[in-house]
């Protein structure tokens, strides 16, 4: 019986050192590669498809860029209201992404993005807008990237109340 204790302890141990040391995996996954027209980005399932396309504007240094995707996402589009000056938004769950477009710029130190975006359901039917959030659901998001030479900067207008882009005018 002391045998079969002291296996049983042995391997609980063995167990619960093995799982306490193991360290979470980073994700290493490539999410782009650089083309003759600019740059080709795969995002997969999880990712935050505009949080993705701001730290690559980061991290390569961006002057301004132009993009299009398509893809499976969750989506939150948003319909600007010009009296409230905010958008009103309404969430997509398990949609396919059919169009997306973009630009990049900068505002006040830090990317910039304006994006709008198509979505469809399994009845065809089809919703879009400017693309507030977008996470990618079942597959991958394929988003394709032309970069600019000038840096370009969104500016607030006013009575407008929104960010527009700056052509340095």
């Amino acid at each position: 019986m002391k045998k079969f204790i002291y296996s049983f302890l042995s391997l609980i141990l063995a167990i619960s050192t093995s799982t306490f040391a193991q360290k979470p995996q980073q994700d290493t996954t490539k999410r782009y590669i650089k083309t003759p027209t600019g740059f080709f980005m795969v995002l997969r399932q999880g990712d935050d498809v505009l949080a993705q396309l701001e730290n690559f504007a980061l991290k390569e240094n961006i002057p301004s860029a132009s993009y299009s995707g398509m893809g499976f996402v969750n989506a939150k589009f948003g319909f600007f209201n010009f009296k409230t000056k905010e958008y009103e938004p309404k969430e997509f769950e398990r949609v396919e992404l059919a169009s997306m477009s973009g630009s990049v710029a900068w505002q006040n130190g830090k990317p910039s993005l304006h994006t709008h975006g198509t979505v469809t359901g399994k009845d065809f039917k089809a919703y879009g807008g400017h693309l507030l959030s977008a996470t990618v659901g079942t597959g991958s998001v394929e988003i394709t990237i032309t970069v600019h030479q000038q840096k370009l900067e969104r500016v607030k207008e006013e009575p407008l109340g929104a960010n527009v882009l700056n052509l340095g005018n």
